[in-house]
């Protein structure tokens, strides 16, 4: 005899770079393995791969076409993750904290179906080199990240083959470069002679991002009125 179908929920959810509607249900038993094997293994990588698995799993764009799961953006990935994870396992999370001031613990329950996408107004993908030239960036994707995270490179080597990875068109006065049509030799050419304000420049597209965002107010024991920012998904589970 046939084991029962067991009935799984879905869930409304907007893909924050795209704004393309979808569904997702809650990871069941064998998308909890994969989470766990993964953290397990400690990698950043080995993480970032797993919550790919999942996402790809769970979600389901409404216009029919299919989730390409390397081309979601970092944010992308963490916010839909979060979501997941409130219909999967408990809406709540309980961090704790340990107060500088007063060397207190305090603990904080955080809602995750509260956490959105903060959007910087100051944020721009265009980055201007002088009168005539210019670059066009685009998102860090969870495929960028995998390639770049090598524990083998500097910190420099890292940051330059990160901006090559986000690199989507250089133009001037009279053409548009692809980057994807440019060596890898041309775009390292081409970073190594930026000016240091135009470098500054890509540095402020990654700093004023989106990124996810939840707000937690409190007074300590000692009156002192404290305001704790979380904006990465490690923040939403280690916090310490």
């Amino acid at each position: 005899m046939a084991l029962p179908k067991i009935k799984i929920p879905l869930f409304d959810v907007t893909i924050p770079s795209t704004k393309k509607e979808a569904k997702f249900r809650p990871f069941l038993v064998k998308e909890e393995k994969i989470l766990l094997i993964a953290q397990s293994g400690g990698t950043r990588k080995e993480m970032i791969n797993s919550l790919k698995q999942v996402i790809n799993n769970c979600v389901t764009l409404l216009d029919g076409t299919e989730l390409d799961i390397d081309a979601l953006t970092t944010f992308d990935l963490e916010y839909l993750f979060l979501k997941i994870r409130a219909k999967s396992v408990d809406n709540i999370v309980t961090l704790k904290y340990i107060d500088h001031e007063d060397e207190k613990n305090y603990e904080f329950k955080v809602p995750l179906d509260e956490v959105d996408i903060k959007w910087n107004p100051d944020h721009t993908n265009k980055i201007k080199i002088d009168d005539e030239i210019g670059i066009i960036l685009k998102y860090p994707s969870s495929e960028a990240i995998s390639k770049v995270d090598d524990a083998r490179l500097s910190e420099v080597e890292l940051t330059t083959s990160l901006i090559k990875e986000c690199i989507d068109k250089i133009y001037d006065a009279d053409t548009v470069y692809l980057a994807k049509e440019s060596t890898a030799k041309e775009l390292d050419d081409f970073i190594d002679s930026l000016s240091v304000k135009a470098f500054e420049g890509i540095q402020k597209f990654f700093e004023t991002m989106p990124k996810l965002y939840y707000k937690i107010e409190y007074t300590n024991s000692k009156g002192t009125e404290r305001v704790i920012e979380l904006s990465t998904l490690d923040d939403f589970f280690t916090l310490a």
